[in-house]
């Protein structure tokens, strides 16, 4: 160190590095134009008739589950009405064109007009004073100051009555957008002043079709099974389906599953990471609990439980198949259906049970549920849950118990 008569070594730089950290998938795929933010029609198609009509409200709520966009909307609404287009005559406009200075510094996170707040660790009065003082001031660069508060609902009731009178008569260059996930958490007088947005889940066979084209852009091959387990993991949620990919190409890499130096997202992968049941296994079991083979059945749960699967796993897996069969016997449609084995499987059973066998097992199954979570073993629970379920199976309903009764002829007891 120069001045001090230290002679420190130099420190080397990892060999391989490439000089920038990696970015996970959720934040390297997030939404940068409104064509890419999936699974929101109807809201893209309301701000965009807003803009060409010049009927922009001075307030956004977007409310949802996590992960849907409801942040990603908020910025993509504040590139939407500041872009001034590559030659900076443009106007607001719905597909911003990300090349103009306010487009990629507010892309950036460094646009001096675009205010984000986080509600989480700003929640008093003293920081929507701020707010209230500075909305006073025009722009400095852009056509418009944006205020994005994420996680609003946790802004305290002197918080949001502070804010209330600016909310209800800002400035026309001040634009306010929140973003919550719980939006009953919001004052009434809060949502009234706002033009609200309910962003949806993203339908499973979307998800799949999102991340199998993500795996195409990072060069990494995926088994339709093993994104349909994704997609159904995250539950609608895009955030949290990415984790799952990211998680799935690293567990790939670590498990020396490659293809010509590519990693390969197996379903078999997916499963063990995500602890699910294998499909095949849920069909079995579910077979033998339906026959009242009581042997194989704790045989196949065993081998469940020796793979290391959770017996809550195993129930849910169950739970989804009465699930599946019902709504395949009541309405003709299958979900979550991974492979023609499961489709012929199901349109079996739909055809041999009846609606009242398959409500009874379902009340069962969700019972033994339950009672497994709050169980101080939750193996001999799922055990006696599902033994109780199999001779349950067995018995016949009481519609068919009364017919028997019924066409019995007279001193005869019903067979």
């Amino acid at each position: 160190m120069p001045g001090l008569g230290l002679d420190l070594p130099t420190i080397a730089a990892p060999a391989g590095a490439s000089g920038q950290a990696y970015r996970v998938l959720a934040r390297k795929y997030r939404p940068q134009t409104f064509a890419e933010l999936i699974g929101q029609d109807a809201m893209v198609q309301t701000l965009g008739n807003a803009i060409r009509r010049e009927r922009l409200a001075h307030a956004f709520l977007m409310t949802g589950v996590r992960g849907v966009g409801k942040t990603s909307t908020a910025r993509l609404i504040a590139k939407a009405l500041n872009c001034i287009g590559p030659d900076g005559q443009g106007g607001p406009t719905i597909s911003p064109c990300g090349v103009c200075e306010p487009c990629v510094a507010i892309a950036e996170g460094r646009h001096i007009d675009v205010i984000e707040m986080d509600a989480a660790s700003h929640t008093g009065i003293d920081d929507v004073r701020e707010i209230t003082e500075a909305v006073r001031y025009a722009a400095v660069s852009a056509r418009y100051k944006m205020y994005i508060i994420d996680e609003a609902h946790m802004l305290s009731k002197q918080a949001w009555n502070g804010l209330l009178k600016t909310l209800e008569e800002p400035p026309p260059h001040v634009k306010f957008l929140f973003a919550t996930t719980e939006v009953n958490k919001v004052p009434i007088t809060v949502l009234s002043r706002c033009q609200r947005f309910d962003l949806k889940r993203i339908p499973s066979e979307l998800l799949a079709s999102h991340f199998a084209e993500i795996c195409v852009k990072e060069a990494i091959t995926a088994e339709p099974d093993a994104l349909a387990m994704i997609a159904d993991a995250a539950e609608g949620s895009v955030r949290d389906g990415l984790s799952i990919l990211d998680q799935a190409i690293a567990h790939a890499d670590l498990g020396g599953d490659a293809s010509e130096g590519a990693p390969q997202v197996r379903a078999e992968q997916v499963r063990s990471m995500l602890g699910l049941s294998d499909r095949g296994a849920m069909r079995r079991l579910f077979a033998h609990l339906i026959a009242g083979d009581a042997d194989a059945m704790l045989a196949d749960l065993d081998a469940q439980h020796s793979l290391g699967v959770d017996p809550v796993a195993v129930m849910r897996g169950l739970l989804a198949m009465v699930h599946a069969i019902t709504l395949q016997k009541s309405a003709g449609r299958v979900r979550t259906v991974h492979g023609e084995e499961d489709r012929a499987a199901l349109a079996d059973w739909a055809g041999r049970l009846g609606h009242a066998s398959l409500h009874r097992l379902w009340q069962l199954l969700l019972k033994g549920h339950d009672e497994i979570e709050s169980a101080p073993v939750p193996r001999e629970a799922c055990e006696m849950a599902l033994l109780r379920a199999l001779y349950a199976a067995t018995l016949p309903d009481p519609g068919t118990l009364a017919r028997r009764l019924a066409d019995a002829p007279a001193g005869h007891a019903a067979p």
